[in-house]
């Protein structure tokens, strides 16, 4: 018999173990009709030791720390692995905190040698391949709702050169913030390339945001007269209506010239009232579309990017959303980069002015002073959002390529620390964060500025749910319970087979809580299916519950507790991802790579 049979067998066996312990234990808290009378059953006596159910799973977001990503670099830009905890100083809203969590990571690409070797199906000779399952995700976001004409080509070339240059283990997506043209993960250069042939700009307005307005009216001055009020800023947009509208022109008289300068402050506010909901418009679309791009990379499994390439802009009012994606993207262990498309950016004030839609420098001097300032402003939620997660701002340079290059990579070294707030409101406002060395010794950090704290108490189901999630869509493995991960399949035909993954757990050395005479323990196991690609296929979650008499536990399940889950799938090359955790927050994550031909 080969090595697969005898694995079958010995599988076989643990769970016929396992079904004769329950059944034995059931049987010995039943009593013969004679001997009922005097020997009445109690609810204890009768309940089952071991129960298994299957789980829909759910997944929601985990809250139960603050985590801080922390990339510290020495003075050549290098990122720095050798800090300790205690060199860390962290304060929330100026008041120190206590450092509950600390790791020192180096993403790298470990995932093949930490990969089990699949086992052979019945009737073959084993040592079967491991299959080439990919272990970087870098998924290229394109915000094409504020990207120009002009941007566009260069970008093209500089995406498809870096696209040329991927390694067999990695994959690569291309999405835009209008939705339109994406193509999902893949290795296949040939899509990606068709996918960039399709990027061009789409903005909210269609394309009349290049007419001259009357009066010129950006998002950043709008922000400025609606939100927040600045009569400077209205004064300059209603002198530029003044004259492009003709009615300064037209007054002769000094009351005429008054009643023209309200007419024309009326229409500033209109101005500035439509272009904030545009520019909010476009904003919101553009950071929906990066949550769900890191929602959709936080389900690959491996080492996962996001680049956001974008000339910018600000976010008014959406501060919120702007931290719940680095909330989203830090516990999803996802590194977030960005770059500015506009390249080495010339200043508006030194531009064309031959160029439609710029400010009116006669009539309002003001306005070219908020066009270069709101140049400046759209860098800030890049830059932002690639130091809050450990990633790469790249601006202020032609080198697009290069750029890009750049912000697909990961830093060598990041540092990850977790803290429990102290008196934590569950109001929804905003904690400033602050990161400092004890010796800074010429090393700059790289650190989220904030937090919204959250608006109800956290449930502690739902805590344990998005742990197994977390670890579920990853390929970091843990080790805290004795689990083994063996996978088998079978082929009904050509075009159909049967997965099987068996999971062993060695019950004995699990920590089990005494109650009322039992030993107890639940546990959840999870298994997902990913593609080459690194596609969610399927999954299942499964519950055992243990209640377990002391005989049983030393007796009858000295042998652990086998279980079986089994996917129908194509033939194809596939990453098994098992992640088992018990009721006492231990858990283990396990990889298994299989390829069926």
């Amino acid at each position: 018999m080969n090595p697969t049979g005898h694995k079958l067998i010995r599988h076989l066996m643990l769970w016929i173990c396992l079904a004769s312990a329950v059944a034995a234990a059931q049987t010995t808290t039943q009593t013969s009709p004679e001997n009922k009378a005097s020997a009445p059953q109690t609810a204890e006596q009768s309940s089952p030791e071991v129960t298994s159910h299957d789980e829909a799973t759910t997944f929601k977001v985990n809250v139960r720390l603050v985590l801080v990503r922390v990339v510290a670099r020495d003075a050549q830009g290098h990122a720095v692995g050798n800090l300790r905890k205690e060199d860390f100083h962290l304060s929330d809203n100026r008041k120190p905190q206590v450092i509950t969590y600390f790791s020192v990571e180096q993403p790298g690409t470990q995932v093949a040698r930490e990969l089990k070797t699949t086992e052979t199906p019945a009737g073959e000779n084993p040592g079967s391949k491991v299959p080439n399952i990919p272990e970087r995700f870098i998924a290229y976001l394109f915000d094409d709702v504020h990207l120009k004409i002009q941007d566009v080509l260069p970008i093209r070339q500089a995406a498809d050169h870096r696209l040329r240059a991927m390694q067999p283990t990695d994959r690569a997506a291309i999405f835009t913030t209008s939705g339109q043209g994406n193509q999902d993960f893949t290795d296949d250069y040939a899509k990606l390339h068709e996918a960039l042939l399709r990027l061009q700009p789409r903005p909210v307005a269609g394309g009349s945001g290049d007419m001259q307005q009357c009066p010129y009216m950006s998002y950043y001055m709008a922000d400025l007269i609606v939100n927040q009020n600045d009569a400077i800023a209205l004064q300059s947009a209603t002198s530029d209506a003044l004259q492009c509208s003709g009615m300064a022109a037209a007054a002769t008289t000094p009351a005429e010239l008054a009643e023209a300068a309200q007419s024309a402050q009326v229409i500033a506010l209109a101005a500035a009232q439509m272009q904030l909901g545009l520019g909010d418009s476009e904003t919101h679309l553009v950071l929906t579309s990066l949550k769900d791009v890191v929602r959709r990379v936080s389900a690959a499994p491996g080492q996962r990017t996001v680049v956001l390439v974008s000339p910018g802009f600000i976010t008014p009012r959406l501060q919120y959303e702007i931290t719940d994606v680095i909330d989203h993207a830090l516990r999803a262990n996802i590194i977030v980069s960005t770059l500015d498309a506009r390249g080495l950016y010339v200043p508006p004030a030194m531009a064309d002015v031959s160029q439609q839609n710029v400010p009116n420098i006669n009539a309002a001097p003001r306005e070219s002073l908020y066009q270069i300032d709101e140049a400046s402003a759209n860098d800030d939620v890049l830059a932002s959002l690639a130091d809050s997660t450990g990633g790469t701002f790249f601006h202020n340079s032609n080198d697009l390529e290069g750029g890009l290059r750049k912000a697909a990579e990961t830093p060598d070294y990041y540092y990850v620390l977790g803290f429990s707030p102290q008196n934590l409101k569950y109001d929804g406002s905003f904690h400033s964060l602050t990161v400092k060395l004890s010796n800074p010794s010429k090393l700059t950090l790289q650190a989220r500025k904030g937090y919204f704290a959250p608006q109800h108490v956290p449930n502690a189901d739902e805590e344990a749910k998005k742990e197994i999630e977390e670890a579920l869509f990853s390929q970091e493995e843990m080790h805290d319970l004795p689990v083994q991960l063996h996978t088998q399949f079978f082929k009904a035909t050509d075009q159909e087979a049967k997965l099987a993954v068996v999971v062993h757990v060695d019950v004995k050395r699990l920590h089990f809580r005494k109650a009322e005479g039992r030993n107890n323990n639940n546990l959840t196991i999870a298994a997902a299916l990913f593609d080459r690609n690194g596609t969610f296929v399927t999954g299942n979650e499964k519950i055992l519950e243990m209640h377990l008499r002391d005989t049983t536990l030393e007796r009858k399940l000295e042998r652990g507790v086998t279980l079986k889950s089994s996917f129908d799938v194509k033939p194809g090359s596939y990453l098994v991802r098992l992640v088992v955790r018990d009721t006492e927050g231990q858990l283990s994550a396990e990889n298994g790579a299989i390829e069926i031909p």
